[in-house]
């Protein structure tokens, strides 16, 4: 790989923007892979535009030579708190898939990272009642409520529709409520980069941090309803028997099922000769 990527480099015309390779680690400790470590730090050091980071044991015992490497996090957090904490091991790029799943399982973000204040202290402790980090849209409650997803939110889903409004699209399996779901969600994303890298700005970084940490809930709220993307049709079964995710959106008005379904579904290598014993093919005369 090393070789080709020098190639292309000798070959591309001077002033022509130039592919970064980022060096994948091991999901060990750089101690497991010191061959490899060496010769990122000696051979390949002028090559390689940053790490690729799969597992954070790789980041434990990072070598002196490497921490000026800007660093691609491949571990995929589950939650802004978890963002924050690859922050302080020193990511610089990160993967936030839970925004997507949030949206497929009808969760609204509702986290800024600028957390509102602590209360003052009642005999020496704090009394916080933790934040949810999502508000969960496919709640009955929301289904007459005409305030925007999230106070004071200015996407373009708050600024231009309701609760209500965005319950019932669920409810009713229209797509567009998938869709002004994630423009919301992706801009909560976007304050939520913005705050952190005014706060890094700042020196306040670990200061709210751990201010956040003590507002907001640990984990995302469970959802009471299905994505669009759940119908069990790709997904793999991992039992036999095994049903699918959604029910089926039409059944036959007699209550019978159909006879297709009762079939024994054939091998997938299975020949004619099979797909006819089975009745899954139809004779023609």
């Amino acid at each position: 790989m090393t070789e080709q990527v020098g190639s292309r480099k000798a070959d591309a015309s001077e002033g022509a923007a130039q592919a970064k390779l980022f060096a994948p680690l091991l999901p060990v400790t750089c101690a497991n892979q010191q061959f490899y470590i060496d010769c990122l730090t000696d051979e390949l050091v002028h090559d390689v535009s940053g790490l690729a980071i799969y597992d954070l044991r790789s980041v434990e015992d990072l070598p002196e030579a490497l921490h000026h490497q800007p660093r691609l996090d491949l571990t995929e957090p589950k939650t802004p708190h978890e963002v924050l904490q690859r922050m302080a091991l020193g990511m610089d790029i990160l993967t936030v898939p839970f925004a997507t799943v949030a949206t497929d399982a009808g969760i609204a973000l509702a986290f800024i990272f600028a957390a509102p204040t602590d209360p003052p202290e009642t005999n020496g402790h704090h009394h916080i009642e933790t934040l949810p980090l999502g508000i969960d849209m496919w709640l009955p409650t929301h289904a007459v409520d005409l305030s925007a997803l999230v106070d004071g939110c200015q996407c373009y889903t708050c600024s231009n529709h309701h609760r209500a409004y965005l319950q019932h699209l669920l409810v009713a399996k229209e797509m567009l409520g998938w869709v002004l779901l994630q423009i919301h969600n992706y801009h909560i994303i976007d304050v939520f980069f913005r705050d952190v890298r005014q706060s890094i700005t700042n020196g306040r970084f670990e200061e709210i941090t751990a201010r956040f940490s003590r507002v907001y809930e640990s984990s995302m709220p469970e959802t009471t309803g299905q994505g669009p993307r759940v119908r069990g049709y790709q997904f793999r079964s991992e039992g036999r028997g095994e049903g699918k995710k959604n029910k089926a959106p039409f059944t036959r008005l007699d209550g019978a099922k159909d006879p297709a379904v009762e079939r024994a579904s054939p091998d997938t290598h299975a020949g004619v000769g099979d797909l006819d014993a089975t009745s899954l093919t139809e004779k023609r005369e």
